[in-house]
């Protein structure tokens, strides 16, 4: 017990001198140097937290948008042996009566080809100028109510109640603002405001639509769809009832999805659709993208980590190089080599804490606002700045370990010179 009292002791004594010979090495130390250090180490911070955050943000904001503007919160479909929702009209009555219902959407889908030059003649063997697109019938008051998509149009105008002559037409089908050309893969070429195109459903049923305006979203349900009225959608898959294949709920902010899940089950909604949250009804390939750009981000930021660590080592090294005569006299005198290597180690742990602390102001209280209040405009995404307490705490904890390590390794080989050598400078 004696013995293990007198080594704690003479641990903290190591401790207190080393901190007493670290901050005296501190206040010595260049300004410059050290800020340049610090320097470095926040640029490792924002590379460990930044990069990732912005790459797992990329899909994080086609997520959200889809979530905002397409599938809600809750998500109710068909079963997968049925086209339709059965008993649509007392299913949306039913999500109307949730605690914390905000909006809904009711949507009536189907497959559609569109054509722009079905009225000329073209050559046999030659394809006209069309493209296969989805059919998507709304209702558009109740549509702006729940995802505001009139604020996506750039061309034209949105459709209106009334307007059963006319169509909103999504970007992805215009050769315009998607200019490829790939086998298997058309778009309209001849299309602008007040065109003209047939929509035609089944290969059978088609009728002649205005085009008002194009869409672009960046959700597909929108950019790759013809937009009409519901009852415009309805005829032309030949429905004659209100049953419809999407009915979306927003819920009001702090409630729970899976609560209002329950209840709509508990209600009976199930026994004639399929009831999901946001996160559930997420698609399989999204969610494999997730995790690759969370992997990618890691093996990004580990680079930078490596830098830092190395630099860390570097600034150690060649201070304790041009210290040994100082560090064996220490040695000399009767401070223990470890005081000396936990003066380095805390040197070390100073600079990652100056950078983590600058960094961490940084990321949340500059760039994560930025980035939410300014997307970057990605192709198919408004990408956010994916920054989480929980996840920069680790990436700081990882950052203090790798600079500690890479201070105590070059103290460390100094200090077991020959304390003689090393005050004669041999």
């Amino acid at each position: 017990m004696e013995h293990k009292k007198s080594r704690l002791s003479t641990l903290q004594t190591d401790v207190r001198v080393g901190m007493f010979l670290a901050k005296r090495e501190l206040k010595r130390a260049s300004r410059y140097t050290t800020g340049l250090i610090i320097f470095v180490m926040l640029l490792t911070f924002l590379n460990l937290v930044v990069v990732g955050g912005i790459l797992i943000g990329l899909i994080e904001g086609s997520i959200d948008a889809d979530r905002k503007y397409s599938s809600g919160d809750i998500t109710i479909s068909p079963y997968l042996n049925k086209s339709y929702i059965e008993h649509t009209p007392e299913v949306i009555a039913t999500a109307k009566t949730i605690p914390g219902f905000h909006a809904i959407a009711v949507r009536y889908t189907g497959s559609a080809r569109v054509e722009s030059n079905y009225r000329s003649t073209v050559k046999a063997g030659t394809l006209r100028d069309g493209a296969g697109a989805s059919l998507l019938g709304i209702d558009p008051s109740v549509e702006s109510n729940f995802s505001g998509i009139e604020q996506f149009i750039v061309e034209g105008s949105f459709i209106g109640p009334t307007d059963t002559d006319s169509v909103v037409v999504g970007k992805n089908l215009l050769y315009k603002y998607v200019p490829i050309e790939a086998p298997g893969f058309q778009t309209l070429k001849d299309v602008a405001i007040g065109s003209k195109i047939k929509v035609t459903v089944g290969g059978e049923t088609s009728k002649e639509y205005y085009v008002k305006g194009v869409i672009s979203s960046k959700v597909d349900i929108f950019d790759s769809s013809v937009v009409m009225v519901a009852s415009e959608a309805r005829a032309l898959v030949g429905r004659r009832d209100f049953n419809a294949n999407q009915v979306a709920i927003q819920l009001n902010e702090g409630t729970d999805p899976k609560v209002a899940k329950a209840m709509l089950l508990d209600a009976g909604v199930g026994e004639y659709a399929r009831v999901q949250t946001n996160e559930e009804a997420m698609p399989k390939f999204l969610k494999d993208i997730q995790a690759t750009f969370a992997i990618l981000g890691n093996a990004i930021s580990s680079i930078g980590l490596v830098v830092a660590a190395i630099t860390i080592f570097i600034v150690i090294f060649v201070n304790a190089i041009t210290r040994r005569r100082f560090i064996g006299i220490l040695k000399g005198i009767g401070i223990s080599p470890r005081a000396i290597a936990v003066s380095y180690i805390i040197q070390s742990i100073f600079y990652a804490l100056a950078g983590s602390a600058i960094g961490i102001a940084v990321v949340f209280g500059l760039l994560k606002p930025y980035f939410a209040a300014n997307p970057i405009d990605f192709p198919f995404s408004d990408g956010i700045l994916v920054a989480t307490v929980s996840g920069t705490a680790l990436r700081t904890a990882i950052l203090l370990i790798a600079t500690i390590v890479a201070g105590y390794i070059p103290a460390r080989i100094v200090i077991k010179q020959n304390t003689l050598n090393a005050i004669l400078g041999r």
